[in-house]
């Protein structure tokens, strides 16, 4: 009873008075049981250690539910070979147990044994078997299982469907899972039509994914976060808030995964009045104590050109973590306050905070740098960040860096850092300084190297064109742009989503 309450305290005091007066199965089952719900897996298998030295046997749910606490595969083959001695490895529910603990452990091998060894094999099997599969982004093997499923007769249910497309990498494969869940009537549960919603905007068909929403018989807070979503990560973040409009039309509740999705599609088009009405309604409706929230507050009004908001919601917030110095970080590099984004990450760093600085703090940081032309500060940030808190440059932090000393003239040291790593995004940063410097020479043999990237980039032609043209050589710039007429290299038009 204590245990199901929560309350571990009263749980384990009954425990002890129980093991005085001589403990039964049930008992150190009850105890264990407990434990595990509480994800306190080592004081389970204290107990199960314990019931062993007195001489109770274990049962049936001992093991199964004891596998559950088993995060160590040295821990869980000791627990398969007390499971066999005490003779309940014939047991299926056992062996279904044993082979997730031996998957959550990586021991994907263990866990094929067992599961080719079962004689009786029942749904759970299969389920943890093609389960196993997924989590290790095992597809082939998966869906060899599911075929060697149907062929023995088991009817496949919401958990079967659910795991195959978490892994599916193709969208045709997706259509086939559709079209198997119809036939078999499993549409009609909302959970397999969730996955579905999910997995068709993935594969970037959000189209196919409202239509399995709308056609749903009953729609739970599931369906509208995933649809939503699915609008929201495919571009559209208008229908995403016509979608949320029409959620509370319904007088359905939100939860803190929709209202984030929110304030994101708020930010993808700096729909400034009203990502503040989404903010009245996160204040009202109590969710400003969510972090993940503050963290898009500060993004969308950084994002609105309203740098001030994202200050005051980040002073206020309760629990800040890492993102939420990122977010601000970024802020104040996207408002061109790059000395503000410095003595913000001196601040992260006080001892008070306890926040450690990642990759993408980093990169926000760098990037206020490489704005606001701060190149003494960003070279010390660049060698704080590898010798004091080993985080390796990657492909945005050397961009950063590039782009900072092209743009403070410094070509030739941009050069021998971005010959680091051959990456586009590096050689643009470079091209872009040599365009702004008019440095022919240089210009000339990065745009080589874009242009082996792709032969018909038409912005590569147009500022190698403008190069010669700053130089005065108007001969080579119009033969450039001749050769994009001859060749079908037509300018991209530009365009803008800014809601007003």
């Amino acid at each position: 009873m204590y245990f199901n309450c929560r309350d571990v305290v009263g749980g384990c005091k009954v425990f002890a008075e129980a093991k005085d007066a001589g403990c039964d199965c049930i008992t150190y089952n009850a105890t264990i049981t407990g434990f595990v719900r509480e994800n306190m897996h080592e004081e389970a298998l204290s107990v199960l250690t314990e019931m062993m030295a007195a001489g109770v046997s274990p049962d049936e749910l001992t093991f199964v539910t004891i596998m559950s606490a088993c995060d160590c595969a040295k821990v869980g083959r000791k627990l398969q070979a007390k499971a066999m001695k005490s003779g309940f490895e014939a047991y299926t529910s056992v062996s279904n147990a044993t082979i997730t603990m031996y998957s959550s452990v990586g021991e994907l091998r263990a866990a094929e044994l067992i599961f080719e060894r079962l004689e009786e094999r029942d749904l759970i099997s299969w389920n943890v078997m093609i389960s196993s599969y997924t989590e290790g982004s095992f597809e082939r093997s998966a869906f060899l299982t599911f075929l060697q499923m149907q062929g023995a007769g088991i009817a496949s249910d919401k958990f079967t469907v659910g795991s195959l497309l978490m892994i599916t990498e193709f969208l045709e494969t997706v259509a086939m899972i559709h079209a198997f869940v119809f036939k078999n009537g499993l549409l009609m549960q909302t959970e397999v039509s969730n996955a579905l919603i999910s997995s068709y905007s993935k594969h970037e068909r959000v189209d196919i994914a409202h239509q399995v929403f709308c056609e749903m018989l009953y729609q739970n807070l599931i369906s509208w976060n995933a649809v939503i979503s699915g609008f929201l990560f495919n571009g559209n973040p208008l229908v995403s808030l016509a979608l949320f409009s029409e959620l509370l039309a319904a007088k359905l509740s939100s939860d803190v995964c929709t209202i984030t999705h929110i304030v994101n599609s708020c930010a993808c088009i700096s729909a400034l009045n009203y990502g503040r009405q989404v903010h009245n309604f996160i204040i009202r409706f109590g969710f400003m104590s969510e972090t993940c929230l503050g963290n898009a507050l500060i993004s969308l009004y950084a994002k609105c050109g309203n740098l001030d908001w994202s200050i005051r919601v980040f002073n206020v917030m309760i629990h800040k973590d890492v993102v939420s110095w990122n977010s601000l970080i970024s802020a104040f590099a996207q408002h061109g306050e790059g000395k503000e984004a410095v003595m913000c990450f001196k601040a992260m760093q006080d001892p008070i905070n306890v926040i450690r600085p990642d990759s993408a703090t980093f990169t926000a940081l760098l990037s206020a740098c490489s704005h606001a032309g701060l190149v003494e500060d960003a070279l010390k940030i660049l060698d704080a960040m590898v010798t004091s808190y080993g985080v390796i440059p990657e492909t945005d932090h050397l961009s950063c860096i590039v782009d900072l000393l092209g743009r403070a003239g410094f070509l030739d040291e941009a050069e021998k850092v971005g010959s680091v790593q051959a990456h586009p995004n590096i050689w643009w940063a470079l091209f872009s300084a040599c365009v702004a410097h008019g440095d022919l020479r240089l210009g000339r043999i990065v745009a080589e190297y874009l242009l082996e990237a792709d032969k018909n980039d038409s912005s590569v032609y147009i500022q190698v064109s403008n190069i010669y043209a700053g130089a005065g050589q108007w001969d080579e710039a119009t033969n450039i742009r001749e050769f994009m007429r001859n060749n079908g290299v037509s300018k991209q038009l530009g365009w803008s989503s800014v809601s007003i």
